[in-house]
């Protein structure tokens, strides 16, 4: 593929819209439409700077679950604690304050925090932290009026019953899948 021209096409509060022309390997000008959390100058910005984590939490033998309406999809769906990075932010804060948050939890001890990895390559070039912690505490709402979450532990039994017919983002089901089967 090679790459012909890089135009914003629609400028978001939240998204940026942006379209790709490639040369495709026919030689026929192939165009593709993306969006972006950042402002993009040019290709070479494309996958630049990662916006945010998503967290793999565990109390002793349960692993932490959020059910939570998101808009996007129009449903509730099982999801991981997640959030975006602020300004000036580490990502290690970012799990702390993330995860207070939404949950009312701390963080007890960060296990692993992965390389950015893309969350949804075929239509973004977001990309995001995957963290591994063990958390304590006590659940506390501190949500926004803007996020309905319920938050809590599941045992690897539950989460079996609940990859079976419950509806997840593609990482939680993943994780969830993992943590049941080991």
């Amino acid at each position: 593929m090679e790459f012909i021209k890089f135009e914003k096409v629609r400028d978001g509060k939240y998204l940026k819209n942006y379209e790709l022309t490639y040369r495709n390997k026919a030689g026929r000008e192939k165009k593709y439409e993306m969006v972006s959390r950042r402002n993009l100058n040019g290709v070479e910005d494309i996958g630049g700077k990662p916006s945010g984590v998503s967290i793999v939490a565990t109390y002793q033998d349960k692993m932490l679950l959020l059910h939570e309406f998101r808009m996007g999809v129009n449903r509730t769906v099982y999801n991981l604690c997640a959030g975006m990075l602020e300004p000036d932010e580490s990502i290690e804060e970012c799990i702390l304050r993330e995860l207070y948050e939404e949950t009312g939890l701390k963080v007890k001890h960060i296990s692993k925090i992965l390389p950015p990895s893309f969350a949804a390559v075929a239509i973004s070039d977001t990309t995001t932290y995957i963290a591994f912690v063990e958390v304590e505490g006590d659940f506390e709402d501190h949500t926004s009026e803007n996020e309905q979450i319920d938050a809590r532990f599941y045992t690897k039994a539950e989460i079996k019953s609940l990859l079976e017919t419950e509806s997840f983002s593609s990482r939680a089901q993943l994780a969830a899948y993992f943590f049941a089967e080991r």
